[in-house]
């Protein structure tokens, strides 16, 4: 097959996709190379930049590492640069940097914001619509409370501390629900009132949020109103000055923060590659996600307009993700010879959350969720998204970033998962923990304390096909009857313990017969045992893989009670290894060395060596 050059420009929601369908359709094919562009080495995700410029989650929660996406696609070459011409005729991408030649050509460089002309917002507005934004915002709002708490003019602090939002989308609605969230922060931090802060989103058109039903964004609308943010509605803002925006209606409210998320435009870079626009500067494709007039040329995301039934494509993660697959399904249809695939797009649903706690969704046109609930999905299919593009890794940060590293109770569990506590003080009960499970496996090692050596020849397994075979001779029971075992969860003085099962159920019998079938594997296994609990008891004195360690001995404590060995006033056992399974390794233990260097190591050798700039290989 002759050599195949597809050049994919643009790592947001639809580059990504697309990349990642190509690459995982042509892994075999050495004919076929891929190379994805992009100005950062990092994708953002765009849609949870509001909880950077609210305060929420550091910059590193949204920003996914290209190397760490791609590590695994060895037909994917990565490029930071900026595209700064096409030339058609030559089939060549021009960047600040090189040149790079291509047979087909994916553009996904997506939007930036439309100020529709309006006097004064590129000077004074901030927008959301790139990590440097959202960054800006933050900086800009904590530097601005700072200043106003120390405001002795009424007026000027009042204006200072009152924050707009232009826009009642979803990127608009949603930055105001951080700000919602952000302000009792703020407030303690620089020592003011809360309730000196003001939080106002203005509307152009009568109703919000119009991308779902009037019954939806009726909620959303009660619910911002009993958190204090004022919504002005029919209220065009006409002009934005550094300490005030004005509207049509002749009103200026004064204020130094206006948020600017009124509207969308294609990227203003495909102005010089002199293909057909349409409204808001997006590129005409047709059915194929092919621009118009060009073969083997794609456009994708929100910088493609391609109607359907006389709407055009919308700008959201959906329409971005679906587009981005088409356009590989057609380009690996060309070159493998088959059918072209017809855009058809298909929304599952749409959700917004305002703050951390509460928000609304619609789910496949006819599921209402709000709060909690909402909130909840939105998580999911935020973790769904990374699975779909194969990335553990961003997944398992996903969660340790929304849920554990939380402060100020700002998600969905009101901060009950935030992992932000001290872990010192687990310290001694780790200590004691690990000396329980090396005192008992050193028991059994030695037969210390009157105990029965698991390393003699006698075989201690309660299983009934182990019984009367071991080579050891067994005393005669006593002729005396046992005490009545008595249910309890600690040990009262005088009574007999209970065992969670006496006998081991049929089930469990079944297996371990199969494991343990005569007294020989018996005593090896005995054997092996007894070193696993002295190797359980010294990892978690010194700390080391403390989250692995208990997770043994949480198993080991199931096996151990479905064998007929464990008592009900041991099942504390369980409990505090889940405890010490939140880093109890990290506060005077291994763990605090060892962890970090393993994690450094194999994420090197797996993902390769996360850099500031990528280029061709």
């Amino acid at each position: 097959m002759t050599q195949r050059n597809i050049i994919v420009v643009g790592a947001g929601f639809a580059g990504v996709a697309a990349t990642k369908q190509l690459a995982k359709r042509f892994k075999k094919n050495e004919d076929v190379t891929i190379t994805l562009i992009d100005r950062h080495s990092y994708q953002t995700y765009m849609t949870e930049l509001h909880e950077v410029a609210g305060g929420r989650v550091e910059p590193e929660a949204i920003q996914f590492d290209l190397q760490r996406l791609f590590s695994r696609k060895k037909n994917v070459n990565l490029v930071t640069d900026n595209v700064v011409d096409i030339d058609h005729d030559e089939k060549v991408v021009k960047t600040e940097h090189g040149s790079y030649s291509f047979d087909y050509l994916v553009l996904g460089m997506g939007g930036e914001p439309n100020d529709f002309g309006t006097p004064g917002v590129k000077e004074n507005a901030f927008t959301l619509w790139s990590m440097e934004d959202a960054i800006e915002i933050r900086q800009h709002i904590e530097e601005t409370v700072a200043r106003a708490a120390l405001e002795r003019d009424a007026a000027k602090r009042k204006a200072m501390l009152t924050f707009t939002v232009c826009g009642s989308g979803f990127t608009g609605i949603e930055m105001i629900g951080e700000l919602a969230d952000w302000k009792e922060r703020l407030a303690k931090d620089n020592k003011i009132d809360p309730k000196e802060i003001s939080l106002i989103v203005v509307e152009a058109v009568p109703t919000i949020l119009n991308m779902i039903s009037r019954k939806n964004a009726e909620k959303a609308e009660r619910y911002m109103e009993k958190r204090g943010i004022q919504l002005l509605k029919s209220s065009p803002i006409v002009k934005v000055e550094s300490d005030f925006i004005e509207l049509k209606s002749g009103e200026k409210i004064p204020t130094h923060t206006l948020i600017w998320t009124a509207g969308v435009k294609a990227n203003s870079d495909t102005d010089e590659f002199d293909m057909e626009q349409a409204r808001a500067g997006r590129l005409v494709a047709n059915q194929y996600m092919e621009a118009k007039g060009f073969e083997h040329v794609y456009v994708i995301g929100d910088l493609v307009y391609y109607e359907e039934d006389g709407v055009p494509t919308p700008q959201i993660v959906q329409a971005a993700e679906q587009t981005g697959h088409t356009a590989a399904k057609n380009i690996i249809a060309d070159i493998e010879g088959t059918e072209k695939h017809i855009h058809e797009s298909n929304y599952q649903g749409f959700m917004v959350s305002i703050g951390s706690t509460y928000g609304v969704a619609e789910l496949m046109g006819k599921y209402n969720l709000s709060g909690f609930f909402a909130i909840l999905v939105k998580h999911l299919v935020n973790l769904l998204y990374f699975f779909e593009i194969r990335s553990g890794y961003y997944a398992v940060q996903y969660i340790f970033h929304e849920f554990f590293h939380i402060r100020d109770h700002r998600n969905i569990f009101r901060g009950h998962l935030s992992r932000y506590g001290n872990v010192l003080w687990s310290v001694p009960l780790r200590v004691f923990y690990g000396s329980m499970w090396l005192i008992e496996g050193l028991k059994k090692a030695f037969g210390l304390f009157g105990a029965t050596s698991w390393f003699g020849d006698t075989v201690t397994l309660p299983f009934s096909w182990l019984q009367d075979v071991t080579s050891g001779a067994t005393e005669a029971a006593e002729t005396t009857t046992p005490a009545e075992p008595v249910f309890g969860l600690n040990y009262v003085y005088g009574e007999e313990p209970m065992m969670i099962f006496s006998d081991a159920p049929d089930w469990f019998e079944s297996i371990m017969e199969v494991m343990v079938p005569n007294a020989d594997i018996a005593l090896l296994f005995q054997k092996f045992m007894t070193l696993v609990e002295i190797g359980i008891g010294l990892a978690l004195i010194a700390g080391l893989f403390t989250w692995l360690v208990n997770a043994v001995t949480i198993a080991l404590v199931v096996s151990f009670t479905l064998s007929g060995m464990f008592y009900w006033v041991n099942i504390w056992f369980i409990f505090v290894a889940v405890a010490l399974m939140n880093g109890s390794g990290r506060a005077f233990g291994l763990d605090y060395y060892v962890i970090p260097w393993i994690q450094k190591m194999v994420g090197k050798w797996w993902y390769g060596k996360p850099k500031s700039m990528y280029s061709q290989k």
